[in-house]
């Protein structure tokens, strides 16, 4: 076992070879080397069986390496963003059944854009029967979120800025109560600059994350101490004396995390600090202050990156390409601030970029993880995998290793519904739907109602600005909420 102050696992990637070392590192090489056999079998159900799939950047990478492996067009890995948008694309391009690798509210988010799009006879399916749950977004449906939102409800101008990691019910209940869009930790900062540069004495509610509320609150901070200038280059609308009202009005809920990110904390930044000084650092926007704020720093220095999945690949191969084409000699190394399965992404993508360069050059992944947040298996081939036993993969020492969520997404339970999709009875399939949500609340049901705040996100995403009905929506309430709850 490595002491508290031992550096971190390491998967070093050259063009051609993964070098591990230490235990969790080792499990996660293994892993993204698919069986030839398995990856053609899969492989040859999604393309007869015309079987479009959305995964999420944290599959395990046991599962990330079997779909790498597969040449059918129609597979997707992505942040939950462009999840539900991939599925119907795959569906405009002819797949008949979309399968999501995910926790189930994504599942529930592909049904229901895809309903919105007129694609209501497309199957959308699980890969568990069991519920596939999340940890933050079922902190949005407890009664402390019920009550944060009816504060809200209640104020003049209020507008609730929803993680999109919730359910389609608690994206419907908060509607119902006060104005709701959702966001994703990429889109979030425009979101609250663009609700304030709209609506006049407009006031946030985030929520149910938070880490990335107190993040965001701090970003705030950062940007009244700019230059107007600075800010202006952030948005138009603003320069330092309005951020700093914004922020006066900016509200987020105390009581929600992510099991994932909740363990970056104090330990694994000292740890990085004395043992990998000279590493690039990026970090979750979902992650602890410590963590965020040493993270925000580099990102300063040119050296890190805050944001979203997406943008800590993006930033992780801009880097790569930038050094290898300069033809410097600095060493590239990353500690990757969140959930280990976008070690697969990462690899492949760097891969081709050393292969394309021709260099030997090398690049290391350090992951952010305890010596113990690894389990002991009775496979002799494989002894060792990410996660500890009560199967979280987190532990107090500093670090988390997997979502035990996301990790209900397995290579068996993909291959067997896939084999079941086109010839079993549509009750044999009916378990694997998501969560249908027929209630009704104000004459809409759940689903419709819940898809609006994700429609109102799409079109912003497009016009850059808020779309007219949300705006309206937010000035005609009058400000007095009643007790509902989501």
């Amino acid at each position: 076992m490595l002491s508290p102050m031992d550096p971190f696992p390491v998967l070093r990637i050259t063009r051609d070879d993964l070098i591990p070392e230490g235990s969790f590192a080792e499990a996660q090489a293994a892993f993204l080397k698919p069986d030839p056999a398995v990856v053609a079998e899969l492989n040859e159900l999604l393309r007869s069986k015309k079987i479009g799939v959305v995964a999420h950047f944290y599959m395990d990478p046991e599962l990330q390496g079997m779909l790498a492996g597969c040449d059918w067009e129609h597979i997707g890995v992505s942040d939950s963003l462009k999840m539900a948008d991939r599925g119907g694309e795959m569906v405009e391009a002819g797949c008949e059944t979309i399968v999501v690798l995910g926790v189930d509210f994504m599942s529930e988010n592909a049904r229901a854009m895809l309903d919105a799009a007129g694609h209501d006879s497309i199957p959308v399916y699980r890969v568990a029967v069991d519920e596939i749950g999340c940890s933050l977004a079922e902190s949005a449906e407890k009664k402390a979120y019920g009550a944060y939102l009816t504060e809200g409800s209640q104020t003049p101008d209020a507008l609730h800025v929803v993680y999109i990691n919730t359910s389609l019910v608690t994206k419907a209940k908060a509607h119902a109560l006060i104005p709701t869009i959702t966001c994703t930790s990429s889109n979030v900062v425009q979101t609250v600059l663009q609700a304030g540069a709209q609506v006049e004495d407009v006031s946030i509610f985030f929520g149910p994350d938070t880490y990335m509320g107190q993040n965001l609150e701090s970003m705030l901070r950062a940007y009244e101490g700019m230059s107007d200038e600075q800010v202006k280059a952030l948005h138009p609308a603003y320069d330092a004396a309005k951020i700093g009202e914004l922020r006066k009005r900016f509200h987020y809920f105390e009581q929600g995390n992510c099991v994932v990110h909740h363990m970056f904390g104090e330990d694994v930044v000292t740890r990085v600090k004395e043992k990998h000084a000279d590493a690039f650092v990026t970090a979750h926007l979902e992650v602890p202050g410590e963590m965020f704020a040493m993270a925000l720093d580099y990102q300063h220095e040119g050296r890190g990156v805050v944001g979203s999945t997406s943008n800590i690949l993006g930033f992780i191969l801009g880097k790569v390409r930038e050094v290898i084409e300069s033809g410097s000699d600095e060493k590239l190394q990353f500690v990757l601030g969140t959930e280990a399965g976008m070690i697969t992404p990462i690899v492949r993508q760097v891969q081709q970029i050393l292969a394309d360069a021709g260099t030997d050059r090398s690049v290391d992944i350090l992951f952010p993880v305890a010596s113990d947040a690894v389990a002991q298996t009775a496979d002799t081939s494989l002894p060792i995998v990410p996660g500890v036993a009560a199967g979280e993969g987190c532990t107090t020492a500093g670090g988390c290793a997997t979502c035990p969520y996301m990790k209900m997404n397995s290579l068996d339970a993909l291959l067997a519904l896939c084999r079941k999709i086109g010839d079993a009875t549509p009750a044999e399939l009916e378990p694997f739907e998501p969560k249908k949500y027929q209630e009704t609340i104000q004459g809409r049901t759940a689903a419709d109602l819940g898809g609006e705040p994700i429609l109102h996100m799409r079109a912003f995403q497009q016009t850059g600005e808020l779309p007219k009905a949300l705006v309206d929506d937010i000035q005609s309430r009058p400000g007095k909420g009643d007790s509902a709850h989501p």
